[in-house]
């Protein structure tokens, strides 16, 4: 037998953790620098916006405010009922605040997307759980959203006027491309089979999950009542600002205009939809009977509201819940 000698000692492998005090803090910083570089690159909207304020009335502004801070509630709420575990209330709460700060900063989705399934993941929920559970708060929140909108277009067929706002010949040209869009998708999936295998996979357990969820009564009130009562409170923040502003249209039809922009720019790859939801708000109120200033001074006030005056706060929190590691 040969004695063979080893080496006195292994060379040290770096460890995983001593990059962690280093990177951590450079991540609760990433939110702010964000914010900075983006109030930078908007600061003209900021500043019109901040001016229109001045010459609100101040009680509707608070309902205004109100409004939007009963959003990350019902928000939390949705959240809670589309995964079967409980999720410790404060903590989602505080989630849902900084994921409005992040969804802004990101293209639109991606920032809440991101942080919920992080939030989640740390919470012990399963990965490919928490990204079942992402998918039906999306598809709750869309199938809401759309279902306010039809049943109050319903009720109030006059309220916006359409005419003359698509251009003519234009639905013909996109309707054929979200056909060709869905077709090539469809031929990717059929073409490639490992991408076929995970999007079915990722759709039994989507399945399985909303089963689960809808088996519980509590859960699915949570569910379905958060995503009704989402785009409702933003849409009354609207309304609100409008009546602060002296704005000659009904809160009903600015609630409408609020909800058809919103579900017509929700497929625009913008950080929080900056631009293309303040275009697509004015061109509403101005369908619903509003006269262009008077709507362009709602729209950057309800903005300077609901997306500038949370975003320093809201990064705030996320650098802290990056630095507690909740997410």
């Amino acid at each position: 037998m040969t004695a063979v000698r080893l080496p006195r000692a292994l060379p040290r492998l770096p460890r995983r953790l001593t990059l962690r005090p280093a990177v951590r803090p450079l991540l609760c910083l990433l939110p702010l620098a964000l914010v900075l570089v983006v109030a930078v690159r908007h600061r003209s909207v900021l500043l019109e916006g901040f001016g229109h304020l001045r010459s609100a009335e101040w009680p509707w502004l608070v309902a205004a405010a109100t409004a939007t801070c009963l959003t990350w509630v019902a928000a939390a709420v949705t959240r809670q009922g589309a995964v079967m575990e409980r999720l410790p209330a404060r903590r989602l709460l505080a989630t849902q605040f900084a994921a409005g700060a992040a969804n802004h900063l990101l293209p639109t989705g991606l920032g809440a997307g991101a942080v919920n399934l992080r939030f989640m993941t740390v919470c012990g929920v399963p990965l490919a759980r928490s990204s079942a559970a992402l998918a039906l708060y999306l598809l709750a929140e869309a199938v809401a959203r759309l279902a306010l909108l039809l049943g109050l277009l319903i009720a109030f067929p006059g309220a916006l006027r359409v005419d003359g706002l698509i251009p003519e010949g234009a639905i013909g040209p996109l309707l054929l491309g979200v056909v060709v869009v869905l077709c090539a998708a469809l031929a990717v999936l059929a073409l490639v089979r490992r991408l076929r295998t995970a999007v079915l996979s990722f759709l039994r357990t989507a399945f399985g999950e909303a089963r689960s969820v809808h088996t519980r009564p509590s859960r699915a009130f949570a569910l379905w009542g958060g995503s009704l009562a989402f785009p409702l409170l933003q849409a009354a923040g609207l309304a609100s600002v409008g009546r602060a502003l002296g704005l000659p249209v009904s809160p009903t039809h600015m609630m409408i205009a609020y909800l058809a922009a919103t579900i017509a720019v929700a497929m625009v790859p913008t950080p929080g939809g900056l631009g293309s939801v303040e275009a697509a708000l004015v061109v509403a109120l101005v369908a619903a009977g509003g006269p262009v200033a008077v709507a362009t001074a709602v729209v950057l006030a309800y903005r300077i509201i609901t997306v500038w005056v949370p975003l320093l706060p809201g990064a705030l929190t996320l650098g802290a819940l990056v630095r507690w590691k909740v997410i």
